[in-house]
């Protein structure tokens, strides 16, 4: 069955999305468009690149994610070069060697801009980021045009890594445009699960299923830090979280695949294997869960009356 899937941000707990998309392609389920905020957007972007998800299992499974934490020039500097980073660039982290990781995966696919995704001038792969600036979301590649950029012409890997600029940890992203320079970051201080991106008549026929994570922490025990940085990123953290509240209506409710995170942090960039494979098993259990009791007629019938009568 074909479908369009939207992915929530939320740093390493993407781990538990690829678990659930194991499921579903176990289940024959073929992804038409994709989208996603910050970790969202890096699993929409190499989905729509082709990879499948065993492929990105293995991508976990060869990845050190601890050198997405990468500094250069002051940043390098003990004891004093995270503050004097984030004053100076406004992110400790230059999220270079992210951008370049990404940058070769899609380029392994033959995926490099947003002209490599497009079917009939639309673009089958939307990232979300936000302007801070402007104070608004950003929609990428729909509102580079705004910027005097060519939407088409736009690195896809340039595009994610705006979306992953969580505040205070990456440096955001400076775009210019004709009202000055815009800094852009994570896609979740403004929209951290876009679930309505795709919402037209196509959902009569193409129904969209949206992946999120359940942070219910009953059973597990919080290690909380109370170090200064550990305070800012729970800022950011809190940021996402009051913006995207649990207020899905049924409608949304009904299409969302809700993973329990099993109490993995955002920025555990060094994840154990361990937590990884929990977390992993978390996505397929709720992927399976949730389609036991999926049923797109229903759907219809239920949710979308409105557009069934236009």
């Amino acid at each position: 069955m074909k479908v369009d899937a939207v992915f929530e941000g939320g740093g390493m707990r993407g781990i538990g999305i690829v678990g659930a998309l194991r499921y579903f392609e176990k289940k024959g389920y073929v992804w038409r468009k994709t989208a996603g905020t910050s970790a969202g957007a890096v699993i929409a972007a190499l989905i729509i690149a082709g990879y499948t998800p065993k492929e990105l299992e293995k991508i976990l499974v060869d990845t050190d994610f601890t050198r997405f934490l990468d500094r250069e020039g002051m940043h390098r500097i003990p004891l004093v070069g995270k503050a004097l980073g984030f004053f100076k660039d406004k992110g400790i982290y230059s999220g270079e060697y992210f951008e370049n990781w990404m940058y070769e995966l899609l380029k392994a696919k033959g995926i490099e801009r947003f002209k490599d995704v497009c079917f009939e001038d639309e673009s089958k792969l939307k990232i979300i980021a936000s302007d801070i600036t402007l104070k608004k979301m950003l929609v990428i590649p729909d509102d580079l045009s705004y910027y005097g950029l060519d939407p088409f012409e736009f690195s896809i890997a340039r595009a994610v890594r705006m979306s992953i600029s969580i505040p205070f940890y990456f440096k955001p992203i400076e775009l210019k445009h004709k009202d000055g320079i815009s800094y852009i970051v994570d896609g979740g201080i403004c929209c951290n699960y876009p679930i309505n991106i795709f919402d037209s008549k196509e959902e009569l026929t193409i129904p969209t299923i949206g992946f999120k994570f359940d942070n219910n922490m009953i059973g597990y025990t919080y290690e909380g830090k109370t170090d200064a940085m550990s305070f800012l990123f729970d800022i950011a953290d809190t940021m996402s979280a009051e913006t995207n509240g649990s207020n899905l209506s049924e409608r949304d409710k009904y299409r969302t695949v809700f993973i329990p995170t099993l109490g993995v942090e955002t920025t555990e960039f060094n994840i154990s294997k361990q937590k990884s494979i929990r977390l992993f098993q978390s996505g397929y259990r709720a992927a399976r869960k949730f389609l036991k009791k999926w049923d797109f007629e229903k759907y219809l019938n239920e949710y979308c009356k409105d557009k069934k009568m236009a």
